[in-house]
């Protein structure tokens, strides 16, 4: 009996939750958790090379961070291209972080993918 009303109230208040989040939806509140993506990279694992495309139109002004999880900057592309590639061969079996940067040094985008050998 105890475990159905933690249940309940549980549910209750996710659905309140998801009230006051369309509420303020028609307030003008862009709450999307799935912003449009900016960059896809592929081929995700990677073995010799990972290529980042631009999803929008080509902005130069854009760089490419890449991070081991340890968070050593491992590369850098500056002013990137529509398509870009980056060779793997300096880099060790693991994960990796990439963040897309607008020139000022906000994140645009953010994502992680592996280099398996």
């Amino acid at each position: 009996m105890v475990v159905k009303k933690r249940i309940y109230i549980l549910l209750t208040l996710i659905s309140l939750s998801m009230f006051e989040l369309k509420a303020q939806n028609k307030n003008g509140f862009d709450i999307n958790p799935y912003p449009a993506r900016v960059v896809r990279f592929y081929p995700n694992p990677a073995t010799t090379t990972i290529s980042f495309d631009l999803q929008k139109s080509s902005n130069n002004h854009y760089s490419l961070m890449v991070f081991s999880l340890m968070g050593k900057k491992i590369a850098e592309i500056r002013n990137i291209y529509p398509h870009n590639t980056i060779r793997l061969d300096n880099f060790y079996r693991g994960i990796y972080i990439f963040q897309l940067r607008d020139k000022n040094g906000l994140i645009i985008e953010s994502g992680k993918f592996q280099v398996v050998r």
